[in-house]
């Protein structure tokens, strides 16, 4: 029997740990015990009403998932596709306030932001909106969007009143992952704008002094797309809730703690929400062999043990003395002694936030490689998360440069399986550069090779080389087609 991984595991539920912190606040009004306007769960996936069972005005080419907390609304289409809800309905009931008011709901974009490598929503996708933009302002404009590289979400807004007042009151940097939920919480009023992500503060705006007219909002609010259903935000959305007062940094904070475990422990969205990234790799060369992932990655040595045991052989390693402390930014940091084992022999450190295994588990995180009788930390866990870590071993069945540990947890490989893909890339090779093993005819430094073709000629698959890489001497030949 393989003896791929040694197991000693720490857990913490940090949710209950930091519940009873005091989030940082934007200001806003203390109203705890006041109900929203409205609330949308989505529940309907074929009229979709809303929660008090009010009818949209009117939707098209929606879908639905069971991602999220129960049932989310997805719109995500190349076609038209909006839902559009009455800002006030017939009987006089708010659906939404735009003076004053907040907006809170969960999302997951069908995207990734470039700045992870992915392509973003590749327009100026809505979330929430009013009215229409327009250059000169003269109908109307109330949403918060992102830019076509999902980089950055934008609150704007414009008057209706041919003035050209138009208005940004607040952006803020992001780094989402396809699938991957974000609460989301905007307040606004007349003396400031505020964005919580995940229940934590990230920017303050300006007070709000233009939106739409009482013409101009008739005509309702959309989810996800602009009026026309073209300019779409690509993604899933749950859990919507207006509010007409400004909610505050500790209310923000208790619904997403309230509500957060139902998508971070939901196992139909496990896969995509576990916030643990792996590290930076060190990989090393010897001959014509090489560790794919190796070097400290995001350990942080810490002393030697004061006392340490060998283990009955390189295998038989196990962590221990295993402590943990909240930071107080709510982060975690974990410092935990490495023990048995044989000397000068690194041995992986895995994390993750489920305790996962099987090929279609949850992946882990490489933390980093450690030795024996030492003693390591990781900062910076994630705070809203378990945290589980496991121990590998060196033992690598194939010889191609990952350990079966790696394959197993990270890359949810059969170590005793193939190597290489079709194209005859070895899937150490992907792992080495930061690539998904299913990428051999991806481009991602847009260079005009394809990644199985960087690994063929031996160049850079994630920096491009530009014009230089097709000319192979100053002659001006060259063995790339």
């Amino acid at each position: 029997m393989k003896l791929v991984w040694t197991i000693l595991l720490f857990c913490f539920l940090a949710r209950q740990i930091v519940c009873g912190q005091t989030l940082p606040g934007g200001g806003g009004d203390t109203n705890y015990n006041n109900a929203p306007l409205q609330t949308w769960s989505f529940a309907n996936p074929v009229n979709w009403t809303n929660d008090a069972g009010y009818p949209p005005i009117s939707f098209a080419n929606l879908s639905h998932s069971y991602l999220g907390n129960g049932q989310s609304m997805v719109l995500d289409t190349n076609v038209p596709a909006w839902l559009n809800y009455n800002v006030i309905e017939t009987n006089g009931t708010k659906n939404l306030t735009v003076n004053t008011g907040s907006i809170a709901f969960w999302f997951a974009p069908d995207w990734s932001s470039t700045n992870l490598g992915g392509f973003g929503p590749q327009e100026w996708g809505r979330l929430f909106e009013a009215g229409a933009y327009t250059t000169n302002s003269n109908y109307g404009w109330w949403s918060l969007y992102v830019d076509s590289g999902g980089n950055n979400l934008y609150f704007s807004a414009q008057t209706n009143d041919d003035s050209g007042n138009y208005t940004t009151y607040l952006s803020a940097p992001i780094s989402w992952k396809t699938n991957y939920f974000h609460f989301i919480a905007l307040t606004y009023s007349s003396t400031n704008t505020s964005l919580y992500i995940d229940g934590g503060l990230v920017t303050n705006g300006a007070a709000m002094t233009v939106w739409p007219g009482t013409n101009v909002l008739a005509n309702g609010f959309y989810l996800g797309s602009d009026n026309s259903g073209t300019f779409q935000g690509h993604g899933m959305f749950n859990d919507l809730a207006t509010y007409n007062y400004t909610l505050n940094g500790d209310t923000v904070g208790t619904i997403y703690n309230n509500d957060w475990i139902d998508y971070v422990l939901n196992p139909l969205n496990a896969p995509y929400m576990s916030p643990i990234q792996s590290a930076p790799s060190e990989p090393s060369y010897t001959n014509d062999t090489f560790d794919a992932i190796s070097g400290h990655g995001n350990l942080i040595f810490s002393g030697y043990a004061s006392s340490c045991y060998d283990g009955t052989n390189s295998y038989n390693v196990w962590l221990t003395n295993v402590t943990t402390s909240v930071e107080g930014n709510g982060t975690i940091n974990a410092t935990f002694t490495i023990e048995g084992g044989a000397p000068g022999i690194p041995f992986d450190v895995f994390a993750n936030s489920a305790l996962s295994f099987g090929t279609n588990g949850v992946p882990w995180a490489w933390m980093g490689q450690g030795y024996q009788c030492q003693t390591y930390m990781l900062t910076n866990l994630p705070a809203n998360a378990n945290c589980f870590l496991i121990l590998g071993t060196p033992q690598d069945t194939s010889g191609f440069g990952l350990t079966d540990a790696y394959e197993l947890l990270v890359a949810k490989m059969n170590p005793d399986g193939p190597q290489t893909d079709s194209y005859g890339v070895p899937y150490a090779w992907y792992a080495q550069n930061g690539l998904s093993m299913q990428s051999a005819t991806q481009d991602p430094d847009q260079d005009g090779l394809l990644n199985y073709q960087e690994y063929e000629y031996g160049s850079k698959p994630t920096v491009s080389e530009g014009f230089g890489i097709w000319v192979s001497d100053p002659g001006g030949t060259t063995s790339i087609p």
